[in-house]
């Protein structure tokens, strides 16, 4: 190479850095004004916008009321027009934003209602939501996206400082609390045994070494191992791809096909089978005032429960990974049958040309030295974690997840040491474990502040006056699930979508039932939880940024386009079959 090429390549090194300098440097530029226009709107609402008070009135049994002796006349409750006047005159609030009242009916008999005073911005109301949607679409992160729409929530109700007005009193309540406990300390705790075990690797090992017999068993295994790790997410997704790959590999199983079966029982399996983290954490948004099915959280407990039959998405999405785990699955698409097609007969487990992702195992989750894993290590905890929660809500109507993972954590630990490891490595996996799951439950609690901003906000309120009565009943399904769907796929986490969109969806849904006298309320309601719950785990499963579907894809050696390309095809024939089971359960029994 003549020094003129040599000086020639310099400069284009040179260039090329300077271009990308720029690139970076717009792209702060850009970031940093759309924070200053977020946060600038947000302020101007809050000073120059006057919230609309919205009062409703419910009957209740006099029985549901726990002190009667607050229940007041309903001139004394603080909540009538010329109260609300006053407090305009004043620039104040009410004290009190639910109230029991004492009054007299049409024939004369005394009765006690319940009243409750809710406010809205107007459009505003819908700001911080939209801003968490958007900033997720621009900026491809979930944690980021949740603290700006909540500070933007902040600005508009005035609270400037933030940390002690907004943060820590939505963080100092019983379910951030139970979240944490939960999701953070027993969860992360038990993973993280099992990871510096290997316990749970060794189990899905020998299922795989005792019963894989040809491409269909192997798909079988690996469908049993998706629907037995029914915590979902990226625990799911790691152990069945990983475990089961190195066998469905020798049987000439696509990597297309094992990626879908793995993607597809994860989010769907944790929904049918909820006895994680999920109950706790999406009961805290769908409170509605005035419906007593959903007024504390041992009711949306059971709502949440009750709920899940009609989970139509999760029920269809690993009905079809069974089909196809048999060989018998209609609806796959042109490139899902190609791949199959491909596999068998040529041995190629990828599509030439593609990129399949690599999965590199972290140094933290390797099995401590000289420990030898065993199936039973893993088997036991879970069978215990399986058996208080269900057994529990089939005793008392209420699952005792805390509990049965208390009870998972301590004997998972108790057989490690029986067996020979050392209280240091098994701190140390505790302590790995709970790593994995911090930004997880980060995400967690802001998505819980985010929502109860929302609430505070109005916008379910807002949304109630604006639209409430002027869709048919059987349309609101439908329509929750495709924003579902929408805020899901472009932002690639479902979590995220619950805090958004579980805020506005129960109030209308409510109001829907109210205003056009359906005779099925719950039912109602419960059909249009279902929706917002699937639509959000078909648009995460199907979304090329979801954590789950980039792992399903690393985990079974596919590519990641190619995994996408090929699951939205028979996931899609999953939502249109949920989507007219929805419609025709709203139209024949609500």
């Amino acid at each position: 190479m003549t020094s003129t090429d040599t000086t020639k390549t310099e400069l284009d090194d040179v260039i090329t850095d300077a271009s990308g300098a720029a690139t970076t440097m717009r792209q702060r530029i850009v970031f940093f004004s759309l924070l200053g226009v977020i946060l600038g709107i947000s302020a101007i609402v809050g000073l120059s916008v006057s919230p609309t008070w919205v009062v409703k009135q419910y009957t209740v049994d006099s029985k549901s009321v726990e002190e009667t002796a607050k229940v007041v006349p309903a001139a004394d409750s603080g909540l009538t027009p010329a109260d609300f006047e006053k407090y305009r005159q004043e620039g104040t609030e009410p004290k009190e934003t639910k109230v029991f009242i004492r009054e007299e009916n049409a024939d004369g008999e005394s009765i006690i209602a319940q009243v409750t005073a809710s406010k809205h911005y107007g459009i505003w109301s819908l700001f911080p939501a939209v801003v968490a949607i958007t900033s997720c679409w621009v900026f491809r992160e979930p944690l980021t996206s949740l603290l700006l729409g909540t500070v933007s929530g902040a600005l508009i109700l005035q609270s400037y400082n933030f940390t002690p007005d907004v943060l820590i009193p939505s963080l100092a309540t019983t379910k951030a609390a139970t979240i944490l406990v939960l999701y953070l300390w027993l969860l992360g705790g038990l993973l993280g045994i099992w990871a510096r075990t290997g316990t749970a690797q060794a189990f899905a090992e020998w299922t795989t070494k005792h019963f894989v017999r040809g491409p269909r068993s192997a798909k079988l295994v690996a469908w049993f191992l998706g629907v037995l790790f029914f915590q979902g997410g990226t625990i799911s997704t790691v152990l069945v791809g990983t475990a089961v790959r190195p066998i469905s590999d020798q049987e000439r199983i696509s990597h297309e096909e094992l990626a879908y079966i793995v993607d597809s029982t994860a989010s769907p399996i944790a929904v049918l089978i909820a006895y994680n983290a999920w109950p706790t954490y999406i009961q805290s948004l769908i409170y509605v005032p005035g419906i007593a099915y959903l007024a504390n959280e041992s009711e949306r407990l059971k709502f949440f429960y009750s709920s899940l039959p009609l989970s139509f998405y999760a029920i269809f999405a690993v009905l079809g990974t069974f089909l196809l785990s048999i060989d018998m699955a209609p609806f796959l698409g042109k490139r899902f049958r190609e791949a199959i097609h491909r596999s068998r007969t040529t041995g190629q487990l990828d599509r030439p040309g593609s990129e399949p992702l690599a999965f590199v195992e972290p140094e933290s989750h390797k099995v401590a030295p000289h420990y030898q894993p065993h199936a039973f290590d893993f088997l036991l905890p879970l069978l215990l974690l399986t058996g208080i929660a269900v057994g529990s809500f089939f005793i008392d109507g209420k699952p005792q997840v805390e509990l049965a993972f208390t009870v998972a954590l301590v004997v998972a630990g108790a057989i490690a040491m029986i067996r020979g490891m050392s209280l240091h490595d098994l701190m140390a996996g505790v302590g790995t474990g709970m790593q994995s799951v911090v930004f997880a439950s980060v995400i967690l609690l802001l998505a819980i502040t985010l929502g109860s901003m929302t609430q505070v906000i109005g916008g379910g309120t807002y949304l109630v006056e604006q639209i409430g009565s002027s869709i048919p009943y059987w349309g609101l399904p439908a329509i929750l699930f495709a924003i579902s769907i929408g805020i899901s796929f472009s932002t690639g986490t479902s979590f995220g979508t619950f805090a958004v969109t579980f805020p506005l969806a129960m109030p209308l849904a409510a109001s829907l039932a109210q205003s056009q006298d359906l005779a099925n309320e719950p039912l109602y309601l419960a059909i249009c939880f279902a929706c917002v719950l699937n639509g959000s785990v078909f648009g995460d499963q199907c979304s090329p940024i979801s954590d789950t579907t980039v792992l399903s894809a690393m985990t079974s050696g596919a590519d990641l386009m190619d995994h996408v390309l090929t699951q939205i095809v028979p996931a899609s024939v999953a939502a249109i079959l949920a989507l007219v089971c929805w419609t025709a359960a709203t139209l024949m029994f609500c």
